[in-house]
């Protein structure tokens, strides 16, 4: 069975652990999981609101967690004998065309909803901003990614509402957008991995994961991964989008029926509905736009006419669920 070495150095001090690439790797498997099931979602494939459910939502914040912290201990470990400017900015060029090209592909794709400050543009901005940490105690990089957390959390104006200054992180109402990681609070996360890698050089832990020997298929591979983590994001998603399209087009019209009526109820509950009124309110309101041939006009390009019968559907359906209600006992 073959053995990958955990430790070893690439140049003088730049110390390269497999155990970080097997991490790195682990947080691309955990991605691409969330993008597949993103994808069924947009597609129409599955009934569960992916983006809003919470479980879901956790996940994706985990995984991009777990990329910035990474980043801030890659950071450490590649600069431990001190800032390599040539190789740190032709990294941070590589990062910047990526996120640019996610932007450009992004506004072609969901011109409404593009990326324009997602988990790429954070690496890049995260890494400038981490550099005078990189040599500091832990301890007070730590309290400063605290204080990172807790900012937008003790401050926000509207005149950070726009895209031009949301990703700052100060807004209260973020832009729309599929992946949004603003400055603050997701600088913490950088920073709590510069504190990390701090302490894995600066104690016992050094040797202890540098002996880590990653074994096997999974783990060579997980390494591998993690090695050409730039090029798999960037890929990994048109790939996705592109498998599953024709299979969206066989059998997507009765889960994206069923993903709307799930949109319905969730939407009808937040107004403070009943879970029992707002599936009969729904079954009515759906049914009846479906046999009108409104469903359509749902997705934003109704007419002023189809609006208004729209609300007068929705009205009417209202009354009918109120009136055919059971009485409160």
């Amino acid at each position: 069975m073959k053995v990958v070495g955990a430790g070893g150095t690439t140049g003088a001090g730049r110390a390269r652990f497999a155990a970080v690439d097997v991490a790195r790797g682990a947080a691309l498997v955990a991605m691409i999981a969330y993008h597949l099931a993103w994808d069924l979602w947009f597609y129409g494939l599955v009934a569960v609101d992916i983006p809003f459910d919470p479980g879901w939502r956790a996940f994706a914040r985990s995984i991009a967690a777990s990329f910035l912290i990474l980043v801030g201990v890659s950071l450490v470990l590649a600069h431990d004998a001190g800032l390599d400017a040539r190789a740190f900015l032709r990294r941070l060029a590589k990062v910047g065309v990526a996120a640019a090209l996610v932007t450009a592909a992004t506004v072609v794709a969901f011109p409404q909803s593009f990326i324009f400050f997602g988990i790429l543009h954070m690496i890049a901005v995260g890494s400038v901003l981490a550099l005078p940490f990189l040599r500091l105690h832990p301890a007070i990089t730590a309290l400063v990614a605290a204080a990172v957390l807790a900012a937008p959390r003790l401050y926000s104006s509207a005149a950070f509402d726009t895209r031009w200054l949301a990703w700052i992180g100060f807004y209260e109402t973020a832009p729309d957008t599929n992946d949004f990681e603003p400055v603050f609070p997701w600088l913490a996360a950088v920073l709590a991995g510069v504190a990390a890698g701090r302490v894995l050089l600066d104690t016992g832990l050094r040797a202890r994961v540098a002996a880590l020997a990653v074994r096997g298929r999974l783990g060579r591979g997980l390494v591998w991964m993690g090695r050409w983590s730039l090029v798999i994001y960037l890929l990994h998603q048109p790939i996705l989008l592109g498998a599953l399209y024709p299979v969206a087009l066989v059998v997507g019209e009765r889960a994206r029926a069923e993903q709307t009526a799930s949109a319905c109820r969730r939407t009808c509950e937040e107004n403070g509905r009943g879970a029992d009124f707002c599936v009969r309110y729904c079954d009515c309101a759906l049914g009846t736009l479906d046999a009108e041939g409104l469903m359509a006009a749902l997705d934003g390009a109704a007419t002023p006419e189809q609006d208004a019968r729209i609300g007068e559907i929705a009205n009417a359906c209202v009354a009918r669920t109120l009136r055919e209600s059971p009485a409160p006992e």
